[in-house]
């Protein structure tokens, strides 16, 4: 099993480490400078890069890496990764550091987001946040959706490496679809301490996110009538005959999220 740490980026990005030995992969390195101090102040050798998505924060560094460095960089197919030697679609499995990691499809945030799973830890970029998720830059609704769902039907135990420290402001939105839920009340206080003492509020699990997030509820009551309050038709919600879908009600706290 390999050891994981962050290396912070930019003003709230998080590029993460992996570690085996004196053997490394990161995850997402959009600048390529604290990478290699890192690597450089831990004695550690470079194998291998993975990549989530297209956007420069996420990617930025790869090409300074690779000139350092004879990596493997695995990354999106549909996208364009620079120094991508690996090309992925989701559905195959990697090895990494000598564990087998599954790649997962996970559009929405861009068309063709990746996340990397191996037991019990997932690094899934800007797909899922603390409390959050990723603003649909390029996919649907349905797919973001769906891309959720699918990370939402692994362990609760698995652990969410995100790639920005959003929790907080995450969290007062959550607060205002649900502002009575007793373990989001709980979470508000603990990720305030976090932060306070200059710690990060990742990972957390997905058990957590499930009892938190409300991207992970949109089929639970006080969502899904935060939700219909938001699209304008609670009105109706009483008597209507159809309820909106999980997908019409994610869309409808996704557009709240976006001008919150």
């Amino acid at each position: 099993m390999f050891d994981v740490s962050f290396i912070p980026a930019f003003k709230d990005n998080y590029i993460w480490l992996l570690t085996r030995g004196d053997r490394a992969f990161v995850v997402d390195p959009g600048d390529a400078e604290p990478v290699l101090r890192r690597l450089a102040a831990d004695r550690l050798s470079l194998e291998g890069i993975l990549i989530t998505h297209h956007h420069a924060d996420h990617q930025g560094g790869v090409a300074e890496l690779k000139k350092r460095f004879p990596v493997e960089v695995f990354a999106p197919e549909a996208e364009s990764i620079t120094g991508c030697t690996r090309p992925l679609r989701g559905g195959e499995s990697i090895a990494v550091l000598g564990q087998q990691v599954s790649v997962m499809a996970v559009p929405g945030h861009t068309l063709g987001h990746l996340a990397y799973h191996a037991p019990g830890r997932l690094f899934c970029g800007d797909t899922l946040f603390g409390a959050g998720c990723g603003r649909l830059f390029e996919g649907t609704p349905a797919q973001m959706a769906a891309s959720l769902d699918s990370i939402a039907a692994l362990p609760d135990d698995t652990l969410i490496y995100c790639a920005h420290e959003y929790t907080e402001m995450n969290l007062r939105f959550a607060l205002a679809v649900e502002p009575e839920n007793p373990a989001l009340l709980q979470r508000v206080g603990k990720v305030a301490a976090q932060r306070a003492a200059g710690l990060p509020s990742v990972p957390s699990t997905l058990g957590e996110e499930k009892a938190t997030n409300p991207f992970l509820r949109c089929a639970e009551a006080a969502v899904i009538a935060a939700g219909m309050r938001h699209a304008g038709f609670a009105e109706n919600a009483a008597t209507a005959a159809i309820v909106p879908s999980r997908t019409e009600i994610f869309a409808a706290i996704r557009s709240w999220r976006n001008s919150f």
